[in-house]
């Protein structure tokens, strides 16, 4: 059976099984969506209170070390159960984003880092990411860098949701067919656009070929090492789509992890926490008040913050 079916399988079998999951699948069918207008694309903003696990979750180092890994397989529910796919193990999330959202952990207790290097200086969890995407051709599958959204830091994982819900995805083909996006560079089978005038930087990595796909990875890698501390991975989100026998890998090189609204008191404060999805369009607010209350300049004002234009290109 191919991972897609087993993936349906599961979804299926988990929601009539696990109460908690099911009732915030069913949920979803009654959130509440604001949609913002900006010239050539639309930003959604999504009431989602059950994401409050992930928006209001610490990352410091110290709450990270007093609780237990929900990703490690000894201490999920025992009504959770998974796909072993290598050394990994495809989840569904019990709390959704997506009509059909999976996290797909490491089966070790590892840290977030993509760009981490094997002793030949391959990123061996790159490759990974981009063939889950070719095996998983109705969902974009995604990635948190561990200062970048990821609500589980401390151990390595991916997340996968239905391709049609992410705005990202819509907006590239539509900005591309439009002449709204610009080629940066390109290499060996693979070319490098980037999205004009869309609030934050997206560059995107268009290749029939793995392996050029990876290359052209390497490429704003290695523009963006240079910026960061060498020992930790750059400030950024992936997302990667496999259609019509290609890769579409984006990349969304990030500067702050939240915005100064996420800590604000009072009128100001908006508990917004970006990771890929809300930089991929779609804004998740976990507090009514402050769905209610976001404005268009608030959305421009934190993709400011957010976004990162270190990039240089020659």
């Amino acid at each position: 059976m191919c991972l897609q079916k087993e993936m349906e399988k599961l979804l299926t079998s988990q929601l009539e099984e696990w109460e908690t999951a099911r009732n915030n699948y069913d949920n979803l069918n009654g959130v509440k969506i604001r949609t913002f207008d900006f010239e050539n694309f639309q930003v959604k903003v999504q009431f989602n209170p059950a994401r409050i696990v992930s928006s209001g979750a610490k990352t410091d180092t110290k709450s990270i070390a007093e609780r237990k890994c929900f990703l490690c397989n000894e201490n999920r529910p025992a009504v959770q159960k998974g796909i072993i796919e290598k050394d990994y193990t495809v989840l569904i999330n019990p709390f959704p984003i997506f009509k059909k959202h999976f996290t797909i952990p490491f089966n070790r207790h590892i840290p977030q880092h993509i760009t981490w290097q094997n002793e030949t200086g391959e990123m061996p969890y790159l490759t990974d990411f981009i063939d889950f995407a070719q095996r998983m051709t109705d969902y974009v599958v995604f990635y948190n860098g561990p200062r970048c959204g990821a609500s589980a830091p401390d151990h390595f994982h991916f997340q996968a949701g239905n391709a049609d819900f992410l705005p990202l995805i819509n907006d590239y083909f539509h900005l591309k067919k439009n002449n709204c996006t610009s080629v940066v560079t390109s290499g060996d089978n693979f070319v490098i656009n980037k999205i004009d005038n869309y609030l934050r930087s997206v560059y995107c990595i268009e290749s029939d070929r793995k392996d050029a796909i990876y290359n052209g990875f390497c490429t704003i890698y290695d523009k963006s090492k240079s910026s960061n501390d060498f020992r930790n991975e750059p400030k950024m989100n992936l997302v990667c789509k496999y259609q019509e026998g290609k890769w579409y890998l984006f990349v969304i090189p990030r500067n702050a992890f939240r915005p100064w609204q996420y800590t604000a008191e009072g009128d100001k404060a908006l508990l917004i926490s970006p990771a890929t999805v809300e930089m991929g369009g779609l804004f998740i607010t976990p507090i009514k008040e402050h769905f209610e209350k976001i404005t268009k300049n608030d959305i421009i004002d934190i993709f400011k913050q957010t976004s990162s234009e270190t990039l240089i290109w020659e």
